[in-house]
């Protein structure tokens, strides 16, 4: 029917297929689809985000360090915002998640005494980041659980599948809409999985694969599902900043700062403390571009020669732009790099539609709050991923219809450049009222569509925030409220909220937030 694979209905369907999608297939006993935009094993370009992750997974494996440790710095980091309950799981999780994967096939970097190698990343009090592949930590792992995915019968991969909407029944989760290499699909089922990452892809500087729009969150919206913290969103303060504007960014990694390189600008002077929070240090960067300097990241006294080795990925990206991080400072600029924000969901990943679920950057667990702490999310993937698995293998599923195959029809556009031109603008490392409500009026036509309703969701929860805390900053409100409040919004909410901004719109508004100034 599709040209790959009969699909079988009345089956889980998780749709994605980063760390989090193909934990939760492997982590359940019963057969499941597993749905991914391109294929399983895509690097280039990646379709998952999970692919290009570099400097490792958080675990409390260290002499010295303890779970809660971990939990602390995580909570220090969430700005309030954390859910204590949710932090304390996870984290307690790490050193049996960092098992989990070895007993998956993932070779984790290790001494020549078999011990693991742990890397310090920012805002971690203890080295704790355990790596694989030295920098090429996600695409390690991936490898090994892809290969694990095409050995488990059970598991039914549709590749190059693009989920359109869910169908619902009674209120509940009866299908789910998919184009299929094309062709339009209704696959009948009463559990969606949606892994579908975050939505780093809507702002014109990303280190986001191109797929990661906020889709999944778009259509959990839309079935009524609520969305949390859509405001909070992480910009990574060293993306390589060479190439053409629009095209997705290579990350520095935070390791590299944890090894010792330093920020500075075109006179050598160093202006910040790199090893802050993401946050803080994105802000310290992008006022300085602002400010007409030209940032790079300098390893040269801290790794010097011994860079290739440490950071052979992260060396090949320079390479292919003509830069030698021996020898030359490193160009960056901040980036959207993970969304905190996402569908509200339970311990056991549930949302408030009977039969959808969510999993990694494209769920709100609570881990978060409002600012990730560094590789954090990749535990999150692992340890979410696993107990979503768990919790299908108790699912009773509802007998389900036949697979409907539809009309072929043209894949839906990606978000224009125009569009995420607007997002950085507006909506980027530093934010004000006034370039919030531009920026919401001009996508106050675009409700339609899946980007614009998730860009109108992140821009109505961050003009609501009259604060700054985490990875939401107000220059027109400096400073944090006493009390952190998380956000909460349903599309009914956000509907009202923009006809509210639309209508309050006149030659009054004040003059465009300082993000309409893009430095080069």
């Amino acid at each position: 029917m599709t040209g790959q694979v009969p699909l079988p209905a009345g089956q889980p369907v998780i749709i994605g297929a980063g760390l989090a999608g193909v934990m939760t297939a492997l982590s359940t006993t019963r057969p499941c689809v597993l749905a991914c935009t391109g294929t399983l094993e895509a690097v280039q370009p990646p379709s998952a985000a999970s692919m290009l992750a570099q400097g490792g997974m958080a675990a409390a494996v260290g002499a010295g360090d303890s779970p809660a440790l971990h939990a602390a710095d995580t909570l220090a980091a969430g700005a309030g915002l954390c859910d204590p309950r949710m932090v304390a799981r996870i984290t307690a999780e790490g050193p049996a998640a960092v098992a989990r994967l070895a007993g998956l096939g993932v070779a984790w970097d290790r001494h020549a005494d078999g011990t693991l190698q742990l890397g310090l990343e920012a805002a971690h009090g203890h080295r704790r980041i355990a790596h694989a592949g030295e920098d090429a930590t996600g695409a390690t792992i991936m490898r090994a659980l892809v290969a694990r995915v095409r050995q488990t019968g059970r598991i039914t991969v549709v590749e190059h599948a693009r989920a359109r909407d869910l169908v619902l029944h009674d209120g509940a989760v009866a299908g789910v809409e998919l184009d299929i290499g094309g062709q339009e699909v209704m696959l009948p089922t009463t559990a969606v999985i949606l892994a579908t990452g975050g939505m780093g892809g809507l702002f014109a500087d990303t280190t986001n694969p191109p797929a990661a729009t906020g889709s999944g969150l778009a259509m959990a919206v839309r079935a009524g599902a609520v969305l949390g913290n859509m405001e909070f969103v992480q910009f990574h303060p060293t993306a390589l900043s060479a190439g053409a504007r629009g095209q997705r960014l290579s990350l520095i990694s935070e390791a590299v700062r944890g090894e010792g390189a330093v920020l500075v600008d075109e006179a050598g002077a160093r202006f910040t403390s790199e090893l802050a929070t993401r946050d803080s240090v994105s802000r310290a960067v992008w006022r300085h571009m602002l400010a007409g300097h030209t940032v790079y990241l300098d390893a040269r006294a801290s790794v010097g020669t011994d860079f290739p080795n440490r950071f052979p990925a992260i060396s090949a990206l320079c390479a292919a732009h003509g830069i030698n991080p021996v020898t030359q400072p490193v160009p960056v600029r901040p980036a959207a790099h993970y969304h905190m924000g996402g569908i509200m969901v339970d311990q056991q990943g549930r949302s408030d539609v009977p039969g959808l679920w969510a999993v990694g950057e494209a769920a709100c667990t609570g881990l978060h709050g409002a600012n990730r702490l560094a590789s954090n999310s990749l535990l999150e993937a692992v340890v979410c991923g696993t107990w979503t698995g768990h919790e299908l293998d108790g699912l009773t599923m509802n007998s389900a219809g036949q697979v409907q195959a539809g009309a072929a029809r043209q894949a839906a556009p990606a978000p224009p450049l125009s569009l995420r031109h607007v997002m950085s603008r507006h909506a980027g490392v530093i934010r004000t009222e006034a370039g919030l409500r531009t920026g919401l009026l001009q996508v106050a036509d675009r409700l339609h569509t899946d980007a614009g309703l998730v860009c109108a969701a992140v821009m109505l929860a961050a003009l609501h925030r009259r604060e700054s805390r985490g990875g939401h900053f107000r220059s027109d409100c400096p400073d944090a409220d006493t009390a952190g409040i998380p956000s909460r919004l349903g599309l009914a909410e956000l509907r009202t909220g923009l006809a509210r901004v639309v209508a309050q719109a006149g030659p009054s508004m004040a003059p465009l937030s300082m993000n309409e100034r893009m430095p080069s």
